[in-house]
């Protein structure tokens, strides 16, 4: 899942893309080998502002639009935590709502259902302007875990097929260090037995820094391929990305290696 951010703001300047720009890198990111474009306009970076629901409509509605002017027939998902957005953007051609806030908002869980679509549910603990401030678990696995399975099975009571469904653990939403390593240990434990799929987003994020000592952002490219290759070993099923093609490289020299029988179980 390709990353294409409609915003001023996000941690990775070269993920930003206005406009036309944003339609060339969506089709890029495409050619490339992704099976997913992830269009958000709204920074959720630890400490970010709000933007209003007007400006996020402006922002990635006519992007969405434009993309599917095209004729190309990728996926594409909106990244957004708001019911309002959200619709609009499955009427304009989106194919999946990634909330990060994980359906938290009743309004969002029936759009998903309203629409029938692919849902990523994402773990975050409190919000994106205050969400790093002292975040506490017991257990960070298994609380992390059972909220999303207690969610993603809410969904399919309502009637929503458990194909169409994606966990995240939200690496850097609400976690120390220590809890985002957690959770990259056990990945796999996410997919109660294998019902649902595991999406991961950990691309270039500051958990890479602290692990390589790279402060900028732009010089993570290197560790977060290594924890792309983590992600292999672990059978995530899908990783969110700044750099397409460089871990479509990479998966291709991994999968030959990992078969079914060597991948971790429960």
């Amino acid at each position: 899942m390709g990353i294409v951010n409609v915003t001023d703001d996000s941690f990775y300047s070269g993920s930003r893309a206005q406009d036309a720009d944003a339609v060339r890198r969506a089709l890029a990111m495409w050619d490339a080998g992704a099976t997913w474009v992830d269009i958000g306009g709204e920074s959720t970076r630890p400490g970010a502002d709000p933007v209003s629901v007007e400006d996020e409509l402006k922002r990635v509605v006519p992007v969405i639009e434009a993309i599917r002017k095209t004729g190309h027939t990728g996926l594409i998902s909106i990244d957004t935590r708001r019911s309002v957005v959200a619709d609009a953007a499955l009427a304009a051609g989106a194919d999946m709502v990634n909330d990060v806030s994980g359906l938290r908002d009743p309004a969002m869980r029936d759009v998903v259902l309203r629409h029938g679509c692919a849902v990523c549910i994402m773990h975050m603990q409190g919000e994106p302007s205050s969400m790093q401030t002292n975040p506490h678990y017991e257990d960070v696995v298994e609380e992390v875990r059972d909220s999303l399975l207690t969610t993603a099975h809410a969904l399919v009571a309502s009637g929503h097929p458990a194909s169409l469904i994606l966990l995240d653990p939200g690496i850097g939403f609400g976690k120390t260090h220590e809890h985002n390593m957690a959770l990259l240990a056990d990945g796999h434990r996410l997919s109660e037995n294998q019902t649902f799929g595991v999406l991961w987003g950990v691309s270039r994020k500051s958990i890479i820094g602290q692990l390589t000592g790279h402060a900028r952002s732009e010089e993570r490219l290197f560790g977060t391929l290594g924890i792309a290759a983590v992600a292999q070993h672990q059978g995530i099923d899908v990783l969110r990305v700044h750099d397409v093609e460089a871990h479509v490289d990479l998966l291709a020299c991994c999968t030959p290696f990992l078969s079914p029988i060597n991948r971790p179980t429960e």
